[in-house]
């Protein structure tokens, strides 16, 4: 199964932007060619820019205060696995103290001059050749464990943001409950009555060869399922589709 996942609101939208650039740049750094690494840098530069006109930290530690309140609640609520509850609570209570003890996120990178200096040549298409960068390729040619210590010492920085992001982004996506659903000649609404929603999974059978395309607010979901074969632009498909999908919120 394939999965698709659609926010309902920009808070949401950036949180998955930011878990797609983490797992890029974590899964590129824990690997050991030169060239991977710098795909890991470039990721790293990326989430530098991402957080560096919005105080995503202070949103973070909101989000998580938020389900602390809620989970509290649920303490004497009959039928909770109180241990599961606990473990829960403390874990959130501590990415929050670490968000808190961590300063501005990735001010540390900022203030590393050959790393700043690194980030200007490799926006140009190329500019981190040994032509422009003599220093980043002598970099490159270090052992890879010395890289590899580099990179983690450098990525350290932004991880309490990362362990935030991905508890709330486990709790909003534990809250809903999958259910089969058929998009008839490929297409599919459902009325959502007024409640509100952060968070839309779609799982599609990869055999089927098709991908939702999809719009949604607080009244209505819409999905329209297309397909693409060679270089023709996505075609909307006429036959029924079956999928899975799950409506999620906080």
């Amino acid at each position: 199964m394939i999965l698709f996942e659609y926010p309902f609101n920009e808070r949401v939208r950036a949180l998955l932007r930011l878990e797609s650039l983490f797992d890029r740049m974590l899964f590129f750094a824990g690997l050991t060619d030169a060239l991977q690494h710098q795909v890991a840098l470039s990721a790293l530069f990326d989430l530098l820019d991402a957080t560096e006109r919005t105080d995503i930290k202070g949103s973070v530690i909101q989000d998580l205060e938020r389900q602390r309140m809620v989970l509290v609640g649920l303490k004497d609520h009959p039928g909770v696995d109180t241990k599961t509850l606990k473990s829960m609570l403390a874990e959130i209570e501590k990415a929050t103290a670490n968000l808190n003890a961590s300063g501005r996120t990735g001010q540390s990178l900022r203030e590393n001059e050959w790393l700043t200096s690194l980030r200007g040549r490799l926006v140009v298409p190329g500019g981190g050749t040994q032509v422009d960068m003599p220093s980043f390729h002598a970099w490159q040619s270090l052992p890879d464990a010395q890289r590899q210590a580099d990179l983690r010492r450098w990525i350290s920085s932004l991880m309490p943001v990362h362990i935030g992001i991905a508890i709330v982004l486990r709790l909003l996506r534990d809250s809903g409950e999958a259910v089969k659903a058929v998009a008839p000649h490929g297409a599919y609404q459902q009325m959502l009555a007024g409640k509100t929603y952060q968070l839309l999974r779609v799982w599609v059978d990869d055999s089927a060869g098709v991908f939702p395309e999809i719009s949604a607010n607080k009244y209505m979901v819409w999905i329209r399922y297309s397909a693409q074969q060679g270089d023709q632009r996505p075609q909307a498909v006429a036959q029924d589709v079956t999928f899975k999908m799950t409506l999620c919120a906080l």
